[in-house]
């Protein structure tokens, strides 16, 4: 008898290691998003590079400057050949090789600034905008734009050693959220028929090699059981009973090396608490969302309230078990076995999910197939892990609602936020003598001073006090100096950083995989170091 495997296609092998990490929905939601990248900057083309290379599907690049010879030193998508042509046009060429899969075409018949503030309909067919070093006037434009059409959109900034990307999106959520290590055995509160598994066993019978090959699940759940015979019913809740529980798991190893037992031990620490629902979890449960649900609502939302309403009912405060079990030391009887009660518990659970879910969708006059079976079983097999992310727009963050106390507290406690200033700064500085801080030369001290004047013009506006003493420290005085050392030009290395970065976050946001910043991130290549904030 002969037995044939199918040859995965041509994409499967292209696409191999991606599709390990976000799957063919992921891939999917690659091919068929369309990206709009306004200015081929250094940075705007790395990050191009890492999203036409795993497939995204379309891209357009918006510039209508032509290529000079000072882009030809930083920007490995542009060649001496290409000076004095589109840089639009030029980028676009080579970056469309590298992968045949992706379309990516350029417009340079209209500035940037006059299509974000003319033509704001340009934008209606992107499912995302990255802008890179974009004056303060059209950010804010275009960040009403992409929030008036519910559309993410990500702002990058990035000179010399230095480069800072914020990302407004509209309300994110995420069912897969890619956990390390995260497994729901129910050690502390196990259901009915594990514990009547756990009681069949009988370990004191059993042969040696036989008991050293019983599931460490079993053996936890069968000590935890002679614990309670002991202590009139009460788990081993605290830190000195789970030490207790140890020795006594210590005491029961025939043998020095026993692997499941060692397991048992190591995992004694998920007996911390019966609650399986972290708080954060619980939140997204009890978000007033699930309370007003309409037709338009998000399937997350519809599925959220069905889990809420499990875990209150059938769930008896529990969340739909996953029914995944790790590997363990286990012959395979016994792990096939502890396997299954646990398969057809996720699967009791999920059929009772199924049926909140079409309830609500009867309720809401929606058809009943609009929400897809394996979008709720893949909800269900990650109820413990989902998340949402609101975002803040632009404009609150700029000039409705500045997180004024969380500015003044890094100033003071962490070294990048300083960059996130110059930056914002520097905007103030262009639009007030017409170039950027530094474009005149590095060494250029008045640069430094006049930088200083706006940088706490603008401390002055968001409402930070204590201005002289924040700036004046000898770091930040050395970092502006260095902001005006980098003279308006971006680096290589920097970009193809910053690149890597924006291009993570922006896949994050397409596959909904994953769980992206919210909503800012500072890199600091003097220093080798970042920090993320919610500003």
């Amino acid at each position: 008898m002969t037995t044939t495997t199918e040859i995965p296609s041509l994409k499967t092998q292209k696409y191999d290691r991606q599709l390990r990490l976000w799957a063919t929905t992921g891939q999917t939601a690659l091919e068929n998003s369309k990206i709009c990248l306004l200015n081929a900057t250094a940075t705007g083309c790395e990050i191009l590079k890492n999203l036409v290379l795993p497939g995204v599907g379309n891209v357009t690049i918006v510039d209508d400057t032509i290529v000079k010879e000072s882009d030809i030193g930083n920007n490995f998508f542009l060649e001496p050949s290409n000076i004095g042509i589109s840089k639009a046009q030029a980028t676009a060429t080579l970056l469309e090789e590298l992968n045949e899969d992706a379309t990516v075409s350029f417009e340079n018949n209209k500035s940037v600034s006059d299509l974000i503030q003319t033509q704001a309909e340009f934008f209606d067919s992107y499912s995302m905008v990255i802008a890179t070093n974009l004056n303060e006037q059209d950010t804010l434009t275009l960040a009403d734009i992409c929030d008036k059409n519910q559309k993410p959109f990500i702002n990058v900034h990035s000179k010399g050693l230095a480069g800072v990307f914020r990302i407004q999106s509209p309300e994110h959520t995420i069912v897969e959220t890619h956990p390390e290590n995260t497994v729901d055995l129910r050690l502390g509160c196990p259901f009915p028929e594990l514990s009547k598994y756990v009681k069949s066993m009988d370990l004191d019978s059993l042969d040696q090699t036989d008991h050293s090959h019983i599931p460490y699940v079993v053996v936890i759940l069968k000590y935890i059981q002679k614990w309670e015979e002991a202590h009139d019913g009460m788990a081993p809740t605290s830190y000195n009973d789970r030490n207790e529980l140890k020795k006594l798991l210590r005491e029961g190893m025939r043998t020095p090396d026993e692997e499941n037992f060692e397991e048992a031990i190591a995992n004694v620490w998920r007996l911390t608490s019966s609650d399986t629902i972290s708080p954060s979890i619980r939140n997204i449960l009890n978000d007033p969302v699930t309370q007003h649900l309409e037709t338009n609502s998000n399937s997350f939302w519809i599925i959220t309230k069905a889990v809420k309403d499990f875990v209150d009912n059938e769930g008896q405060g529990q969340l739909p078990l996953a029914g995944k079990l790790p590997d363990m030391k286990a012959d395979t009887e016994n792990y096939v076995n502890l396997q299954k009660i646990y398969r057809e518990k996720a699967a009791i659970d999920l059929k009772a999910v199924k049926e909140r879910v079409k309830n609500i969708l009867q309720e809401l006059n929606l058809p009943l197939d609009s929400i897809p079976e394996d979008i709720i079983e893949l909800y269900c097999k990650n109820a413990g892990t989902v998340k949402v992310i609101r975002y803040r727009t632009l404009r609150d963050e700029y000039i409705e609602k500045p997180e004024t106390e969380m500015i003044a507290n890094a100033l003071e406690s962490q070294e990048n936020m300083i960059f996130y200033i110059l930056f914002r700064a520097a905007e103030k500085f262009t639009l007030k003598y017409n170039r950027y801080p530094g474009a005149a030369g590095g060494n250029n001290e008045d640069d430094i001073d006049l930088l200083t004047k706006e940088a706490i013009e603008l401390l002055n506006e968001i409402g930070v006090t204590n201005l002289s003493s924040l700036l004046q420290s000898d770091y930040n005085k050395k970092c502006i100096k260095n902001f005006i050392r980098f003279s308006d030009k971006e680096m290589a290395n920097m970009a193809a950083l910053m690149g890597g970065l924006v291009s993570q976050e922006a896949i994050k946001l397409i596959t909904s995989q994953y769980v992206p910043i919210n909503n800012t991130c500072i890199f600091n290549g003097i220093a080798s170091t970042s920090n993320t904030f919610v500003l």
